[in-house]
């Protein structure tokens, strides 16, 4: 009877795929250019299977040990930080499975980085039992993380550009100058949905919203894997899952989850890292529930499961953690072997069986084999000279830039009109290359971690004061003076309690290099200009993994700066650098216009610097609700943040234009069925104002009646669309009705009743709205597969 309940329960799911991928008898085929389209594979064919088989039978216990840890890099150089045979044979004499973080903790030019990285790879193919190949990985957020290489914007600015095309060809950018010094693997992204602002990673992800933070993560991990796992570069996605806030279980299973289901669903991700934090009262990278049955089990995870650096410690001693996290289901421990090492004994003790060993091996050397590192002729790195910024990637930087500036507020003093002659440019930020580097850039780590001085032309950055320089007018005179410090020292608090130990050698220092600041000075000048134009916000020390704060205003040093700026009488256009929104409301009113630019990359100074003349024109928009007060309570537009005492300042969708867009026509079917393909959803969208520009149009789905509570209103969908003045185009979405389904019971229900389709320029500025009913009897989906509107502008 068990059996004949199994193939029942099986034919009612293969029923309801059916109705959900069928209407009016035809077959949904989505095509590759559709965002929900599965670049899925099985991570192990038959081919591989075979060379797997292969190589695992040859090898000793100790060789497959060693194939579930890193080393960090050091640990195989001499007493000159040079590259030692010695030392590897030495430190990995069964050879190794990951060299961590090789490239940013070292401080090499490209050409002997990629020497470095043959010189580990021509050891262990010649000198090991196995001849099994090494897998070097690293960061890539913000690009590859190594000197010399191009610094993009960092990932919480290019969210506001709402720009997938652009983050993945970024991406594919950054494959390839990691493949060409031998890099086959990244820890990137992030992918955690993050809702508040004191959460001090979340400058590496895309936001507070899982809608757009999945579009846009997928497009990320699809241009580092575009070329294929044998010629492009293996992605992770982190921190699996909830490490920026777990909260009921529904939420957890509609939005914290769904970043990483759509991105090995859709996007065939075969790397995933837990976080340092506890799911249910347990580490995650010991948690069986998170890892086996949630990720291996719900989500139908088939590849590789990576601890966080040292996460695994944090489980207990010895033999105890190795055997709880390998329990649990993770596969690889990084950066080195510390717990893995009890393995063997855990082994001889029957803790951990040699089956689930073996697992865990055969999933490292797959990934291995799918890199294309065993390949007669392995694309894995690059011969001749090596130029890890060349003119396309320093475009793409800017480009992004431009994109990821949000203009918050303008009193018409923007763009800068040609009557200006005078300006003063101050603040801590105005000629501060820190302004522009976000954590994980190599800069930044090198700098915070190893106190090393940042190099200002590998690559070049470009400050502020430098973009204004580049672009103003010659009859416009420019005086700056930096004016006030960051902050004091006692403001910076390192936390490495739950995070990478390396944190713990990390100490608040004073940036040097810096003019004295002379803040009379900047009181004058400001007193003689035109406008000032205050240039504010975060340094590496300030945001970032392991920096805590309890505030998230502006230090109190730059506080009263502004405010004495704003004493002079003179129009001030402040300026924010940093890696999320800031409290500002105190004087937010007092200034002429307000601009975040984030951490913008090499090229921040000349993207901001056309913004604020006029030669681009702002399209960002908020990724984030930018709070009005300093509230820890969660901030997000769907949590009904129009409806409480706790509106923000700026809400989530925001950004202003220097010119306007007026919304008309919305054309929807009143009636759709459960079951239907898709409901056309079309308006169209007009440029009223005198420039050309680019709207950012978002698409919100408000249910009114379900059974079960949800959120207010949810993203569905959005597009950027380029308009000429006068020029109006016409915008069409597809909606799926699989994208209205909820989390209950282990299942995903698709319920009949009535829904609000919102059309509007941020989630609190709706242009269009319009009720459709939805009938049919309610639908039971063991799990989604399709997650995003599909976009077919006219």
């Amino acid at each position: 009877m068990k059996n004949n309940n199994s193939w029942i329960r099986l034919f009612f799911y293969l029923m309801i795929i059916m109705a959900i991928s069928c209407s009016d008898g035809k077959v949904n085929k989505l095509s590759e250019d559709s965002p929900n389209y599965s670049r899925n594979f099985a991570f192990e064919d038959e081919q591989t299977r075979a060379k797997v088989d292969s190589l695992m039978a040859k090898m000793t216990l100790d060789d497959k040990i060693v194939q579930l840890c890193g080393i960090r890099p050091s640990e195989l150089l001499d007493e000159n930080r040079k590259f030692s045979i010695e030392k590897c044979r030495e430190k990995i004499p069964n050879g190794i499975g990951h060299v961590s973080q090789f490239a940013s903790s070292m401080g090499l030019m490209p050409e002997d980085l990629r020497d470095f990285v043959n010189g580990v790879r021509q050891f262990v193919l010649t000198e090991t039992p196995s001849h099994i190949p090494v897998i070097f990985h690293e960061e890539c957020i913000t690009g590859f993380t190594t000197l010399a290489a191009t610094t993009f914007p960092q990932h919480i600015g290019t969210a506001c550009s709402w720009n997938p095309a652009l983050i993945e060809e970024k991406a594919a950018l950054t494959a390839q100058t990691m493949r060409g010094a031998g890099s086959a693997q990244a820890l990137s992204p992030m992918l955690d949905v993050c809702k508040t602002p004191y959460f001090e990673r979340m400058e590496e992800g895309f936001g507070e919203d899982g809608y757009l933070t999945s579009r846009l993560g997928l497009a990320f991990i699809n241009g580092l894997q575009r070329e294929g796992f044998s010629r492009g570069v293996a992605a992770t996605a982190k921190h699996y899952a909830g490490y920026a806030g777990i909260f009921e279980e529904k939420e957890f299973f509609e939005e914290t989850l769904m970043p990483f289901e759509v991105v090995l669903r859709l996007g065939g991700v075969k790397s995933v890292m837990p976080g340092y934090h506890k799911y249910k009262d347990i580490n995650c990278v010991g948690s069986k529930e998170l890892l086996t049955d949630i990720l291996r089990g719900s989500l139908g995870f088939d590849g590789v499961i990576v601890s966080d650096y040292n996460a695994i410690d944090a489980l207990g001693e010895g033999k105890d953690a190795a055997v709880q996290s390998m329990n649990a289901g993770a596969d690889i421990e990084l950066p080195m072997p510390d717990r893995f090492l009890f393995l063997k004994e855990a082994l001889a003790e029957g803790l951990v069986t040699p089956k689930r060993l073996d697992e865990s091996v055969r999933r490292a050397l797959t990934l291995k084999v799918r890199l294309g590192l065993f390949d007669e002729n392995p694309q894995i790195s690059t011969n001749g000279k090596l130029d890890f910024d060349p003119p396309a990637h320093r475009e793409m930087a800017y480009k992004l830039a431009t994109q990821s500036v949000v203009l918050l507020k303008n009193n018409g003093i923007l763009p800068l009109e040609k009557e200006i002659k005078k300006i003063a440019l101050v603040g801590p930020n105005a000629g501060a290359v820190q302004s522009l580097l976000g954590d994980y850039t190599y800069q930044s780590m090198s700098a915070f971690f190893f106190n090393t001085p940042i190099d200002l032309e590998n690559p070049h950055l470009v400050t502020l004061l430098e973009g204004l320089k580049n672009r103003l007018p010659e009859d416009v005179q420019l005086e700056y003076e930096r004016g006030c410090v960051w902050n004091k020292l006692s403001e910076i608090q390192i936390n490495a309690v739950g995070g990478d130990p390396i944190l713990k050698k990390a100490k608040a220092k004073e940036i040097k290099g810096l003019p004295v600041p002379d803040e009379k000075r900047a009181i004058r000048i400001a007193s003689e200009s035109d406008l000032v134009i205050v240039a504010v916000g975060e340094n590496v020390f300030l945001s970032g993994e392991g920096r805590n704060r309890n505030t998230i205003r502006l230090p109190e040093e730059q506080e009263v700066f502004v405010r004495k700026m704003l004493d002079t009488g003179k129009p001030v256009i402040l300026i924010i650098f940093g890696g999320r929104p800031l409290y500002i409301t105190d004087f937010e009113r007092d200034c002429a216009a307000i601009i975040h630019a984030w951490y913008p990359g090499e090229e921040g100074g000349n993207a901001v610097s056309d913004i604020l003349t006029g030669k681009v024109n702002p399209s960002g928009k908020l990724c984030m609700t930018y709070p009005k007060d300093e509230s820890h309570s969660p901030h997000s537009y769907n949590y009904g943040y129009n409806e409480t005492d706790n509106n923000p300042l700026y809400p989530f969708g925001y950004g202003l234009s220097y010119t306007a867009y007026s919304y008309d026509g919305l054309t929807v079917k009143d009636n759709a069925k459960i079951n239907d393909q898709w409901i056309d959803i079309s308006f169209s969208v007009k440029n009223t104002g005198e420039k050309e520009g680019t709207e950012i149009v978002q698409l919100y789905i408000a249910p009114e009646n379900l059974s079960v509570k949800g959120k207010r209103m949810q993203l569905k969908g959005f597009t950027r669309v380029e308009l000429n003045p006068g020029e109006s185009k016409q915008v069409n979405f597809r909606l799926s009705p699989q994208q209205l389904a909820y989390y209950f019971e282990k299942n995903w229900v698709i319920e009949s009743g009535k829904y609000k389709i919102l059309v509007g320029a941020s989630s609190s500025d709706i242009r269009l709205e319009k009720e459709i009913t939805l009938s049919g009897n309610k639908l039971i989906l063991p799990r989604r597969d399709v997650f995003f509107s599909e976009i077919l502008n006219k």
